[in-house]
């Protein structure tokens, strides 16, 4: 295939929009993308993870800490030296092989190396679980009115409102 914009070399660069329902792909050469700010495997590799280091001040040679050279992933072959030149791992095991080293380098970096956070859920699930919480109130506030619990009624119709 052809590129869309310069119609000489092959498209490697295969891009597909979605606006208003109106779905526009487009293939792009390499040098076509990148002339349009496509980020490419190339433009990747040019910019690894210790030039960005070292452009935040942090210097490449502190980016991971010394030793794990002869360290290498048994199911990829890759070694720490190329996860320092490229800033990519080879595979999902390399997460376990340099374990202690990425876990320091995330400890500098980000002042932890657990996830501390908010955790995602699923549109669906969260509406679902409101849903239930709104019909277990509005049983709560039954009861408290029947109980002639006004406070507590109160309350609740206050929660209702909130979660409406």
């Amino acid at each position: 295939m052809q590129c869309d914009n310069c119609h000489d070399r092959t498209a490697a660069i295969h891009l597909t929009q979605i606006v208003n329902n109106s779905v526009t792909t487009l293939h792009l050469c390499e040098q076509c993308a990148a002339e349009k700010g496509v980020q490419t495997n190339a433009t990747v590799a040019k910019f690894p993870l210790s030039d960005f280091l070292a452009s935040m001040g942090k210097g490449a040679a502190g980016a991971l800490p010394p030793g794990g050279e002869s360290e290498k992933c048994g199911f990829c072959g890759a070694t720490l030296q190329d996860f320092r030149d490229s800033g990519r791992l080879g595979c999902p095991h390399c997460y376990e092989t340099f374990e202690h080293h990425l876990r320091s380098l995330l400890r500098r970096l980000h002042g932890s190396s657990q996830h501390v956070g908010e955790v995602y859920l699923a549109p669906l699930a969260a509406a679902s679980d409101s849903h239930r919480m709104l019909i277990d109130l509005r049983e709560q506030l039954r009861r408290a009115v029947d109980a002639e619990n006004f406070e507590l009624a109160a309350e609740l119709r206050d929660r209702i409102r909130i979660l409406e």
